[in-house]
């Protein structure tokens, strides 16, 4: 019965899953900025872990308060693998990253996402590659080397930093896939909050950072570990969920193409940064790559 209720979702995902697509767009973008200020006194493991903490704490709570309970067992290999790579792998590699990296340049390389998630759509769910998916990967990945040449002044943490973001990017597109499968046989709050608590699990190891650092940290920047937790990880994954299950991954990822432009303003006005001229041509590079492989699916 999932399956079948899965399919006049994907060409009519309806007002509420835009609505969900939309507030996940914003507050994601706004997770950019917050990384980037939190990340000055919360180092990537440490950061990841209070966040995905804080982000478990948040819907646990709305997830006893709905009486939902455990997801059937087939949705847990998807919850699981999806928890390591997109809550675990991909939040300590974009911290990570972002140290390197400015909020608007990180943003523009995570993009890339989208391109790998139809790819492995076109493997994995065998939609095939049409021409214009590949040449639209092929643009998105010249943007992404502009951009680490625009930000790599000569040394090696800011080619590092680009390539920590690309590690996100293709964690984030691989768990989107496993996270759809997931979608079939559990509800959008089973699979973020179990998710988030795999993910966890698997930055325990950070625990002792995370204690050290939260003595020492202003509290500004533990508020931003805060609210990561709750609002771009709590509920900007549920929505994203919630609309994923409602839409196919590569239609869901092109509505996240908007981030960048929206990183760039925030981080403009709260944080005083802005990617130089190259990093723009890149960014804009990345987005006609993404623009060129849509055209397919508007067909």
């Amino acid at each position: 019965m999932a399956v079948e209720t899965e399919v006049p979702k994907r060409t009519s995902p309806g007002r509420a899953a835009l609505m969900a697509a939309a507030v996940t767009v914003v507050l994601w973008a706004s997770a950019f900025v917050a990384i980037r200020s939190a990340g000055h006194h919360y180092s990537p493991g440490p950061l990841a872990l209070g966040r995905l903490l804080a982000g478990s704490l948040t819907l646990g709570i709305i997830l006893l308060l709905r009486r939902e309970g455990l997801p059937p067992r087939a949705a847990w290999p998807g919850i699981a693998v999806s928890g390591v790579l997109w809550f675990g792998v991909y939040m300590v590699a974009l911290n990570w990253g972002e140290q390197a990296v400015d909020a608007g340049t990180a943003a523009m390389v995570i993009n890339v996402g989208p391109i790998l998630m139809a790819l492995l759509g076109g493997w994995v769910l065998k939609e095939g590659f049409p021409r214009r998916l590949l040449l639209g990967m092929a643009v998105s990945f010249a943007g992404a080397a502009v951009v680490g040449v625009s930000m790599s002044g000569g040394g090696r943490s800011s080619v590092l930093g680009v390539a920590l973001c690309l590690i996100a990017a293709a964690s984030w597109a691989a768990s989107a896939i496993w996270q759809k499968s997931a979608l079939r046989h559990a509800s959008a709050l089973q699979v973020t909050t179990y998710g988030c608590m795999v993910g966890a699990l698997a930055c325990l190891p950070f625990a002792g950072q995370l204690v050290s650092q939260a003595a020492m940290a202003p509290l500004s920047a533990t508020l931003n570990v805060v609210y990561l937790g709750i609002f771009p990880t709590a509920l900007a994954f549920t929505t994203w969920a919630y609309a994923l299950a409602r839409t196919t991954a590569g239609a869901m990822g092109a509505t996240t193409y908007v981030v960048p432009a929206l990183v760039v303003l925030m981080a403009w006005a709260l944080l005083g940064e802005v990617p130089g001229p190259l990093a723009f041509v890149g960014g804009l590079l990345c987005l006609a790559g993404v623009a060129i492989s849509r055209l397919r699916r508007r067909r």
